[in-house]
């Protein structure tokens, strides 16, 4: 079962930062080593570091370039036109390097930038790449499948908001900071330490970014920059904008959470497992540190609870003969046809609906006009969970359209239970009608009880519903 993780934003975000938190909070770095190993780019190490951001111990991740391949993003001199101090108390610890034999070389451009006057010093290399090198260059690493669509996924929403921002194609677009070296590796260790973690549910309620104006490639630029702008249009996040004075949100934090981000909302009450924290390289107002979450909470149990308070009326909720009546709640039934969507894809989408805050999903296969074999793909849910569900479907699925309807519906009282059985506790949902209880089984608790006692799931299953008929 995967992982629920929360995301901070409240000092921003960026590559490094989610890098560094994900680290802290448990990520191998032996695999991340390895990967990065296998990236078919050159002129890179990695360092990870303890660091002291406003008095707060962090994880600091730091990608550091040759000379040829040296960006301006971490310079906070080229940035602001006056020197910042660095990190105080590094205490550097790992120290990666990146092969560089048997390395495939895609396209370059060499361009010599003037600033200010134009002197030596201010000349610095590029490498230019767009959206099919960097594809190449995931597809050929040693990353597994779901990192690299996790890595691709980022790199796609980049590219859309670049294509906007330059009013380019996306396969025209070459990618300047994000293209280079140090950017690539942020978000291939973003993608496989998300991986390693199994994080499969992301929580980020709000990006918190700064004000005033930033020097890029492209010349001085407002906060926020064009492409975090487009990102956070496109993909619906929301943004707080602060009186800190800089860029807290880079782009390529911005499209690591459109990437990545499956709800908005932290539940009401949750238990912290684990917490990571990040620090930025950048010197604000604000501590500069990213905090990441692992949490969890009783989901089945609350959500049951609540759902059963929620719906029943006074005169139900007032008389304890009356618990056993059927109440009345609204439903909405969302409804697209997908006609070309293997069953592996609606496989991953169900599994991400459900996640999300589905109530129930489900396909079933259909013929279109011209005799075209497809899918319907039908998803229950609440109202306040649409806008959540609409978006995983249009991004994961190649549907251009979504129906939904309201529907009023009948239910039980239900509540969740936790049973003894010859094998451990297992979770049960038992509904109530008309003074007689029914008995089901959660599949999940069954499931984990079987893979961990290496007991046939339908044995405790039976188990569960004969010893509740004897009762």
């Amino acid at each position: 079962m995967g992982k629920t993780l929360y995301l901070e934003c409240y000092s921003g975000i960026s590559g490094d930062m989610t890098v560094a938190a994900l680290l802290d909070l448990g990520a191998d770095r032996l695999v991340l080593d390895r990967v990065l190993k296998s990236l078919k780019v050159s002129g890179f190490e990695t360092k990870i570091s303890r660091v002291v951001k406003s008095g707060i111990d962090a994880c600091d991740f730091d990608v550091v370039l040759d000379k040829e391949h040296e960006n301006h993003d971490h310079d906070m001199e080229y940035l602001h036109g006056h020197h910042h101090k660095g990190h105080e108390n590094n205490h550097f610890y790992d120290h990666n390097h990146a092969h560089e034999d048997e390395v495939e070389h895609f396209h370059s451009h060499e361009h010599n930038h003037a600033h200010g006057a134009g002197s030596a010093q201010d000349r610095h290399h590029h490498e230019h790449r767009g959206i099919k090198e960097i594809t190449y260059i995931i597809e050929h690493s040693a990353m597994t499948e779901n990192a690299k669509k996790i890595a691709l996924r980022i790199f796609e929403i980049l590219a859309e908001a670049e294509s906007k921002a330059h009013n380019v194609s996306v396969d025209q677009v070459h990618f300047h900071e994000v293209g280079a070296v140090d950017s690539i590796v942020d978000i291939v260790s973003v993608a496989v330490c998300l991986d390693d973690l199994d994080v499969t549910e992301v929580i980020v309620p709000v990006l918190c970014e700064g004000r005033g104006t930033v020097r890029c490639q492209h010349g001085i630029l407002p906060i926020p920059v064009p492409a975090v702008a487009n990102i956070v249009s496109a993909n619906h996040l929301y943004l707080k904008m602060t009186e800190v004075e800089g860029e807290l949100v880079t782009p390529t934090g911005a499209a690591i959470v459109a990437a990545v981000k499956t709800k908005d909302k932290l539940p009401e009450t949750f238990e912290i497992q684990k917490i990571g924290i990040g620090a930025g390289k950048r010197q604000y107002e604000c501590p500069g540190i990213l905090r990441a979450m692992i949490i969890s909470q009783s989901a089945e149990i609350d959500e049951e609870k609540a759902q059963t308070e929620k719906f029943k009326n006074p005169e139900i909720r007032n008389n304890p003969k009356a618990e056993n009546q059927e109440t009345k709640d609204t439903i909405i039934k969302m409804e697209t046809n997908i006609d070309d969507c293997s069953g592996e894809v609606l496989g991953f989408v169900m599994e991400r609906l459900m996640k999300a805050g589905a109530r129930d999903v489900h396909y079933v296969p259909v013929f279109m006009k011209k005799n075209r074999p497809a899918w319907v793909l039908n998803v229950i849910c609440k109202e306040e969970d649409m806008e959540t569900l609409q978006n995983i479907i249009f991004e994961e699925t190649t549907t251009i359209g979504i129906r939904y309807s309201r529907m009023e519906r009948t239910i039980l009282p239900r509540e969740t239970r936790t049973l003894p059985t010859p094998w451990g506790e297992v979770q049960v949902k038992v509904c109530t009608l008309n003074g007689k209880e029914q008995l089901y089984p959660e599949y999940e608790s069954v499931a984990q009880l079987s893979r961990e006692k290496e007991i046939p799931f339908t044995e405790i299953y039976r188990y569960i519903v004969l010893a509740n008929k004897e009762k």
